[in-house]
Protein backbone atom coordinates (compact mmCIF):
# COMPACT_ATOMS: atom_id res chain seq x y z
CA UNK A 1 0.00 0.00 0.00
CA UNK A 2 1.21 3.48 -0.86
CA UNK A 3 1.58 5.86 2.09
CA UNK A 4 2.43 9.53 1.57
CA UNK A 5 3.03 12.28 4.11
CA UNK A 6 0.94 15.37 3.43
CA UNK A 7 3.40 18.31 3.53
CA UNK A 8 0.68 20.66 4.78
CA UNK A 9 -0.95 18.83 7.71
CA UNK A 10 1.80 16.26 8.36
CA UNK A 11 -0.50 13.23 8.27
CA UNK A 12 0.85 9.92 6.95
CA UNK A 13 -2.04 9.14 4.59
CA UNK A 14 -2.55 5.84 2.83
CA UNK A 15 -3.74 5.83 -0.76
CA UNK A 16 -7.41 5.45 0.23
CA UNK A 17 -7.22 8.98 1.71
CA UNK A 18 -5.58 10.46 -1.39
CA UNK A 19 -6.64 11.27 -4.95
CA UNK A 20 -4.08 11.04 -7.77
CA UNK A 21 -3.68 14.04 -10.05
CA UNK A 22 -1.25 12.75 -12.65
CA UNK A 23 2.22 13.87 -13.54
CA UNK A 24 3.72 16.83 -11.64
CA UNK A 25 5.48 19.86 -13.07
CA UNK A 26 3.55 19.98 -16.35
CA UNK A 27 3.34 23.17 -18.34
CA UNK A 28 -0.38 23.70 -18.74
CA UNK A 29 -1.63 24.78 -22.17
CA UNK A 30 -5.21 25.89 -22.59
CA UNK A 31 -7.57 25.90 -25.57
CA UNK A 32 -6.06 29.18 -26.81
CA UNK A 33 -2.60 27.66 -27.33
CA UNK A 34 -1.38 26.14 -30.59
CA UNK A 35 -2.61 22.66 -31.47
CA UNK A 36 0.70 20.86 -30.88
CA UNK A 37 1.15 22.33 -27.39
CA UNK A 38 -2.47 21.61 -26.45
CA UNK A 39 -2.26 18.02 -27.76
CA UNK A 40 0.98 17.48 -25.88
CA UNK A 41 -0.56 18.80 -22.66
CA UNK A 42 -3.66 16.62 -23.00
CA UNK A 43 -2.17 13.33 -24.13
CA UNK A 44 1.61 13.09 -23.78
CA UNK A 45 2.66 11.84 -20.36
CA UNK A 46 5.74 10.09 -19.05
CA UNK A 47 5.20 6.58 -17.81
CA UNK A 48 8.58 5.70 -16.35
CA UNK A 49 9.73 2.62 -14.56
CA UNK A 50 11.62 4.18 -11.68
CA UNK A 51 11.60 7.65 -10.11
CA UNK A 52 8.57 9.73 -11.03
CA UNK A 53 7.02 13.01 -9.85
CA UNK A 54 3.26 13.04 -9.30
CA UNK A 55 0.46 15.27 -8.04
CA UNK A 56 -1.71 14.05 -5.18
CA UNK A 57 -4.58 15.56 -3.22
CA UNK A 58 -5.17 14.83 0.45
CA UNK A 59 -8.86 14.30 -0.33
CA UNK A 60 -9.91 12.79 3.01
CA UNK A 61 -7.82 15.23 5.05
CA UNK A 62 -6.89 18.86 4.51
CA UNK A 63 -7.92 18.77 0.83
CA UNK A 64 -4.71 20.36 -0.47
CA UNK A 65 -2.71 19.33 -3.51
CA UNK A 66 0.93 18.35 -3.17
CA UNK A 67 3.70 16.69 -5.14
CA UNK A 68 5.31 13.34 -4.40
CA UNK A 69 8.43 11.67 -5.77
CA UNK A 70 8.33 7.90 -5.76
CA UNK A 71 9.73 4.91 -7.59
CA UNK A 72 7.00 3.33 -9.72
CA UNK A 73 8.70 -0.08 -9.65
CA UNK A 74 9.52 -0.40 -5.95
CA UNK A 75 6.91 2.04 -4.49
CA UNK A 76 9.73 3.73 -2.51
CA UNK A 77 8.70 7.27 -1.63
CA UNK A 78 11.52 9.81 -1.83
CA UNK A 79 9.49 12.69 -0.41
CA UNK A 80 6.54 15.03 -0.72
CA UNK A 81 6.46 18.80 -1.12
CA UNK A 82 4.19 21.74 -1.84
CA UNK A 83 2.31 21.81 -5.15
CA UNK A 84 3.35 25.45 -5.55
CA UNK A 85 6.95 24.35 -6.01
CA UNK A 86 7.97 24.56 -9.67
CA UNK A 87 10.90 22.15 -9.37
CA UNK A 88 11.63 19.21 -7.13
CA UNK A 89 13.62 20.17 -3.99
CA UNK A 90 17.31 19.28 -3.99
CA UNK A 91 16.87 17.04 -0.91
CA UNK A 92 14.47 14.83 -2.88
CA UNK A 93 16.75 14.73 -5.92
CA UNK A 94 19.63 13.73 -3.61
CA UNK A 95 17.47 10.94 -2.10
CA UNK A 96 16.69 9.63 -5.59
CA UNK A 97 20.36 9.77 -6.66
CA UNK A 98 21.39 7.90 -3.51
CA UNK A 99 19.37 4.92 -4.80
CA UNK A 100 19.69 5.57 -8.54
CA UNK A 101 23.01 7.40 -9.24
CA UNK A 102 22.27 7.70 -12.98
CA UNK A 103 18.98 9.54 -12.46
CA UNK A 104 18.72 12.78 -14.48
CA UNK A 105 15.96 15.17 -13.43
CA UNK A 106 13.66 16.00 -16.34
CA UNK A 107 15.31 13.52 -18.71
CA UNK A 108 13.03 10.59 -19.54
CA UNK A 109 12.27 9.87 -15.93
Amino acid sequence: MLTLKCPYCGVQADETELSPGGEAHLTRHGPGSDDDAFESYLFMRRNPRGPHFERWRHAMGCGKWFHAARDTATMQVFGTYSAQTTESPQTILDAIRAVNPDFQYGAAE
